[in-house]
């Protein structure tokens, strides 16, 4: 082309070589379809050649709207010659100080090229319009093809006009969105990294627009991607090893760039950023990246609310609920309902916070309106959890049976405005079921399985929980059996030790035995295939860990009177949980069988100075006491009756308490005792309800 020059294209006029020709013109003959005319004007009119002149034409095809005869247009252009073209002029030398024929020459060259390969790129967008998505990305392709031909090192920051660089960048954008158009999401996926990879001299708001468009595909398409090829790893760097790690990467540097001052704050990176990290629970580190946003990004209360979602989910229940209370302060945002909703349920987990809840769930409940009405369900949830929370420190009976109800009432109001709320279902059916109330618990046991479809163990449990408490321990069996066919192996422990205590409730000791002996192969098999690091959080969720089994055994020993098995158990329990108080309580029946009661005592003792609200250990040191005489009988009651007060229906309690009574002269009271005791014999399950909360 020489020292041709080229100008741009307007809807009305062409320019080119310092000559001008009125766009109607061209525009006649392509109304009259004479393409052909058309571009011999153009050739003539600005001293164009055949290619150019084609570019042209079909970029002003594509302005007009007439993609399809842009495309007719189009299909003529000889790609290879302007690369060609394109190659030489970088080939030859940098020019010195007097060079500037040959830089002039250089420049011409790529306005000449870059007119040919827009009309590449504008080829592509017309078949993307068109819908033909994979002819659209091997054009698109074809033009990054060519100028890795060009600038096989990367296109510099110099010598490249900005035209091209324009054409570039559109083109590295456009190809992974034409590839995910035609379903090629493994070829979308190389374009992706092959944009992020390559150096294509992008500015700023590309890459980023790239990077977020690549989150947004890893999050959410569905589609697994392979890990980054070889040829693009450096040696030493982080490679991810799934599409959340990538995403997560990418999110970071995104922010870095944004604490950098490199693009403007996005939003959506910060809520893409929150859903990958809360998937993982990797809530901590979301914290941290919120942390460290520049200050005035958001405000000071949005951020506290933030980090105490993130504090939360992270287990850091006292950072998340000290936040709170710095947003809820009558300053600042009192009546924020989710802020409220996630105090109340934090508090709910804690009995002496369970009051504080209930204040936060009421002042969610009365401001549920408007726009927020679908919220009074959830707050009518959590002030029945926080309720019944309450109830278990209550100071009398008349209180606690109070608290009952208030949380029942709630939790039935909760329900008729979220019928089909799976959680609140269960939770109801489970706080029927710790007050007694057995045939309300399997009606809503039976709900929520049939909402899950049996896909979650907590259903299997609390169903063969509920009909153990109704003493139907074959068909509770039947349910434990029919929920390990369900089961993937490693989910199996919390069902198989409910199999072995319903085998001792049916007086099979050894039985249970060989269910222990099983379920202890299985937790260790676990530990040495997946090591206790990777495992430790899943026998944490699903409550159950070798020191359990060991325990289990140890309890199930002693009460056969097998004293050397239970110590050996006893031992390995210990070694596993050095300070505990259930071993200590386990430690004390041994010492009692063997009529070591000073020892026993001493162990109890222990126990209770371990866990002072451990009930095992004040029913056993209430009957130990009991025995040395009516001058302790004091003491016995003040035991008996503490641990009342932690689990009002402990019927081994009751019973002490009964005996003690009868003692003591007061038939009418151990009368009611032994009643009680009746009672909740008769509905008492093998594991506690709240043992699957």
């Amino acid at each position: 082309m020489g020292s041709t020059e080229h100008g741009r294209v307007s809807v009305r006029e062409f320019q080119a070589n310092g000559s001008r020709m009125a766009a109607s013109e061209v525009e006649a003959k392509l109304d009259q379809g004479n393409i052909q005319e058309a571009e011999d004007s153009l050739r003539e009119g600005l001293s164009l050649n055949f290619e150019e002149a084609r570019a042209l034409l079909g970029k002003l095809e594509y302005q007009r709207g007439n993609v399809e005869g842009a495309l007719r247009v189009f299909d003529g252009i000889d790609l290879q010659a302007a690369i060609q073209r394109l190659q030489s002029s970088f080939s030859e030398k940098p020019p010195g100080k007097k060079g500037r024929g040959h830089t002039e020459s250089a420049s011409g060259s790529q306005h000449a090229a870059s007119l040919v390969l827009e009309a590449i790129y504008l080829k592509a967008k017309s078949l993307q319009k068109l819908e033909k998505f994979t002819e659209a990305a091997n054009n698109c392709k074809r033009i990054l093809d060519s100028v890795e031909k060009i600038f096989y090192q990367g296109i510099p920051n110099i010598q490249v006009d900005n035209k091209l660089q324009e054409i570039v960048s559109h083109a590295v954008e456009l190809l992974p969105e034409l590839w995910k158009q035609a379903g090629c999401y493994d070829e979308a996926i190389s374009a992706y990294r092959r944009a992020l990879f390559s150096q294509w001299n992008l500015d700023n708001d590309y890459c980023a627009r790239i990077q977020k468009s690549f989150v947004m595909f890893l999050l959410y398409s569905g589609v697994e991607a392979s890990p980054p090829s070889l040829a693009v790893q450096i040696e030493g760097s982080y490679v991810p090893k799934n599409n959340l790690e990538e995403a997560i990467l990418l999110l970071m540097v995104l922010l870095r760039k944004f604490s950098l001052g490199k693009m403007k704050w996005d939003p959506s990176v910060m809520e893409h950023l929150t859903f990958a990290l809360s998937i993982c629970s990797q809530t901590s580190t979301l914290a941290k990246q919120i942390e460290e946003l520049m200050p005035g990004v958001y405000h000071r209360i949005d951020c506290w609310n933030s980090l105490a979602f993130c504090y939360s989910g992270a287990g850091q229940n006292d950072c998340a609920l000290s936040l709170l209370r710095k947003s809820l302060h009558k300053h600042e945002r009192p009546n924020d309902i989710t802020s409220l909703v996630l105090a109340a349920r934090i508090c709910s987990s804690d009995p002496h916070l369970a009051a504080e809840g209930v204040i936060y769930a009421q002042r969610a409940v009365n401001n549920a309106r408007d726009q927020n009405e679908h919220l009074k369900g959830v707050a009518l949830r959590m002030l029945g959890l926080c309720l019944g929370k309450q109830s278990k420190v209550a100071s009398s009976d008349s209180e606690r049976s109070r608290l009952h109800s208030k949380a029942l009432e709630s939790l039935v109001a909760a329900i008729k405005l979220e019928p089909n709320n799976s959680d609140l279902i269960f939770e109801l059916a489970v706080h029927y079921a710790q007050h007694r109330n057995l045939s309300a618990a399997l009606r809503s046991a039976r709900h929520f399985f049939n909402q899950t479809g049996g896909s979650m163990l907590k259903s299997w449990r609390l169903l063969a929980l509920i009909l153990s408490a109704q003493q139907r321990f074959s068909e509770a069996e039947v349910v434990t059996d029919a929920a390990l066919d369900q089961t993937a192996r490693w989910e199996q422990g919390p069902l198989l030790r409910l199999k072995a205590k319903l085998k001792i409730s049916q007086s099979r000791p050894m039985d249970a035995i060989e269910t222990y002996r099983y379920l202890l192969a299985l937790v260790q098999a676990q530990n040495k295939s997946f090591g206790s690091s990777q495992i430790s959080s899943k026998v944490l969720d699903d409550k159950i860990n070798e020191f359990d089994i060991w325990h289990g055994l140890a309890n199930l020993y002693a009460s056969l009177s097998r004293w050397k098995d239970a110590e050996i158990c006893l031992q390995k329990a210990r070694e596993l949980k050095k300070y505990s108080a259930a071993v200590m309580h386990t430690q004390g029946v041994l010492f009692e069988g063997r009529g070591q009661n000073d020892e026993a005592f001493l162990a109890t003792i222990n126990g209770i100075l371990l866990e002072a609200n451990h009930v095992p250990c004040k029913i056993l040191m209430g009957g130990m006491i009991q025995r040395l005489g009516p001058k302790f009988f004091c003491a016995a009651r003040s035991a008996l009756s503490d641990a009342l007060r932690i689990e009002p229906t402990n019927r081994m309690a009751w019973h002490c308490l009964g005996l003690l009574n009868k003692q003591d002269g007061r038939i009418s009271e151990a009368a009611d005792c032994f009643q009680a005791a009746s009672m909740l014999e008769e509905s008492d399950p093998i594991e506690s309800f709240s043992s699957i909360l």
